[in-house]
């Protein structure tokens, strides 16, 4: 079933991003030549942390990043899907991927991600976070790939471009090399995007609130239709 999404998806997706593009306020540069590309790939959302393990917390609100992570993975999922893409989540709960919560448990939760990103042969991985800074000034995302691969620092670099144009109050950040396990889970390109600063007053605000989480998804989304062109 690798090859249903030929010219009718290829109208569907450009169709999709306009749409939405319109309803959330983002410019859309892309035409149909772009998403011609792309074809069905298998794209898996990582949604970080769940269970005992809610990842940092906002400075004000106390909200947990998993729960934020869950929620901006299940919209960006439904964007993917929307434009024919195939896309698998690891998390789909707010519970973590343990099992059992002993010694190990987070060793045992990253090991059962990579073998759902394995087991579906993924071609991109996502994975959605939230940071924190003791600097409270620092705001807006920031994508990380691995320092090892070309294609993970391309496709971080086409996401925090859109990321950047989301606020125009925000110092626009770079893509940034990391070292992380989540990034070494496929020789496909791979991607730990960090939502915002839940350690920013202002950043912790907009992550809370609906609609700026599929503002997010959305600019995600559309890095990685672009990273395809």
């Amino acid at each position: 079933m690798k090859f249903i999404f030929v010219k009718k998806g290829v109208f569907i997706a450009l169709g999709i991003i306009i749409a939405i593009g319109a309803t959330i306020g983002i410019c859309c540069e892309m035409g149909a030549s772009s998403v011609a590309s792309v074809g069905v790939k298998v794209i898996v959302i990582d949604a970080g942390h769940g269970g005992i393990d809610a990842g940092v917390r906002g400075i004000t609100t106390e909200a947990k990043e998993s729960d934020i992570n869950l929620a901006i993975a299940k919209k960006l999922k439904g964007y993917f899907q929307e434009a024919g893409f195939k896309a698998v989540m690891t998390r789909k709960t707010n519970a973590g991927l343990y099992g059992t919560s002993g010694k190990g448990f987070k060793m045992r939760d990253m090991k059962k991600r990579k073998q759902i990103i394995a087991d579906n042969n993924a071609d991109m991985v996502i994975s959605i976070h939230q940071n924190f800074c003791p600097i409270p000034s620092k705001r807006g995302g920031t994508v990380f790939f691995d320092k090892t691969s070309e294609s993970g620092k391309a496709l971080a670099d086409s996401m925090q471009s859109v990321l950047n144009g989301l606020n125009e109050d925000i110092k626009k950040n770079e893509a940034l090399a990391g070292d992380y396990y989540m990034l070494k889970c496929t020789e496909n390109p791979s991607v730990i995007v960090e939502c915002g600063f839940l350690s920013n007053t202002e950043d912790e605000k907009l992550l809370n609130d609906a609609e700026y989480q599929k503002q997010i998804a959305y600019a995600i989304f559309k890095g990685a239709v672009a990273y395809y062109s």
